[in-house]
């Protein structure tokens, strides 16, 4: 995908269909836990991911439209899946479908986020590459990363609209 950023391989980790990457954040984004599957894909010991933003994980190469799209559902108290590209501490890379939630105290007030990421098919990241680069295209070429995300949320809302499909239908049905 893309340009290439100091520190990336291009090397694709995978992991089995039968594992399940599952991390837990605060209100902040702050990781309060990682299993161990977490910890060996990505990369980071325990100790070394508690207490760091999840952005820790985050692929340069990502369109930032999607992590738009995913914060504005979790903070409002709703689910998400999307298709996201991680980046490990190695500099590799590793593709996941997540399925994002909100964990709710007591009062029925958002406590934080769990996430739980699962090996996505191939043929949905073949899909979702072109998608994303087109994404990133659009908001590398604006003037600064706030209009580079609006315009590119815009472009992704369009393109869906133009196929008659919602993000979570597309989303599921790849």
């Amino acid at each position: 995908m893309g340009r290439r950023e100091t520190g990336l391989t291009g090397v694709e980790r995978t992991f089995p269909e039968s594992e399940i990457i599952v991390t837990k954040t605060d209100t902040r984004g702050r990781i309060t836990y990682a299993n161990e599957v977490f910890c060996q894909i990505a990369g980071y010991s325990e100790a070394e991911a508690l207490g760091q933003p999840h952005s820790l994980i985050r692929h340069p190469e990502m369109p930032r439209c999607v992590f738009k799209l995913l914060w504005d559902r979790i903070q409002s108290g709703k689910e998400v899946f999307a298709y996201v590209n991680n980046r490990a501490k190695t500099g590799d890379h590793y593709w996941v479908l997540a399925h994002v939630t909100p964990t709710f105290d007591s009062q029925g007030q958002i406590a934080g986020y769990h996430s739980s990421r699962r090996c996505p098919r191939r043929a949905a990241i073949e899909t979702v590459i072109p998608l994303y680069d087109r994404l990133l295209a659009t908001e590398r070429a604006a003037a600064d990363r706030q209009s580079g995300m609006a315009a590119s949320g815009a472009l992704l809302h369009q393109l869906l609209d133009q196929k008659g499909i919602g993000y979570d239908a597309f989303v599921l049905s790849l």
